[in-house]
């Protein structure tokens, strides 16, 4: 790993590993599986999101669960392949590449989901118990409130605090709160609905899927 104070040479490194990060973020799974599968684009069904709570809208829980798992796996491996080569800093460029990648991927005109499976995927790779203390809030809050983006935004919101507090993991926290930042922003429209008490709760029975202007339903992944 190059010295990261000689940033004339390291800088090729960072964006290298930043590039890399944000190509693997940027595979679309819940587009691509949703039509191997037969069943269309999903953005047009919905809220036209392409992440895991979309795709359980065409009904094939098999295929939603393969979404939230290459979500998850792809941010995983941005981390682990460029932390094998280069160490643990230039793995947090990647997996941050990796989180844009999945919210701004250049190949769906930068519509892509709202990070919570990559997010996930990420800690896994870079810090396992944050991946898990993640996926715990989140449980936790599912049961109680039954609201999946209430899940996803508190457990976000808890992350980077446990690990700064608990674990001091500062470089790690910052990383982790800038991506909580920009889930927050995707989750936009869901907070709205849960201040108006409008949010649809899982396993909610619902009608026909609106269209993605007037989507009512949960954040996707």
């Amino acid at each position: 790993m190059p010295d990261p104070i000689s940033w004339e040479f390291a800088w090729p490194y960072y964006l290298g590993a930043l590039a890399f990060g944000y190509l693997l973020g940027s595979i679309p799974f819940g587009l691509i599986l949703t039509r191997l599968a037969g069943l269309g684009d999903i953005r047009n069904i919905g809220s036209g999101n392409i992440g895991t709570t979309n795709v359980l809208r065409t009904g094939n829980k098999p295929l939603a669960a393969a979404t939230l798992l290459g979500d998850a796996l792809k941010g995983t491996a941005a981390v682990l392949i460029v932390s094998s080569f280069y160490g643990q800093e230039m793995a947090l460029v990647a997996g941050f590449g990796a989180f844009l990648g999945h919210l701004f991927p250049i190949w769906l005109k930068f519509r892509g989901g709202k990070g919570v499976a990559t997010y996930i995927g990420i800690m896994l790779g870079l810090f396992w118990p944050a991946g898990l203390i993640f996926v715990a809030i989140w449980v936790g809050m599912a049961v109680l409130f039954r609201y999946s983006s209430l899940s996803a935004l508190s457990a976000s919101l808890a992350t980077p605090v446990i690990l700064y507090l608990v674990f001091n993991r500062f470089q790690l926290a910052e990383m982790a709160l800038l991506m909580t930042v920009l889930l927050w922003a995707k989750h936009h429209e869901n907070i709205g609905r849960l201040l108006r008490g409008e949010e649809s709760r899982i396993g909610a029975k619902s009608g026909a899927a609106p269209a993605p202007e007037t989507n009512t339903g949960n954040g996707g992944a």
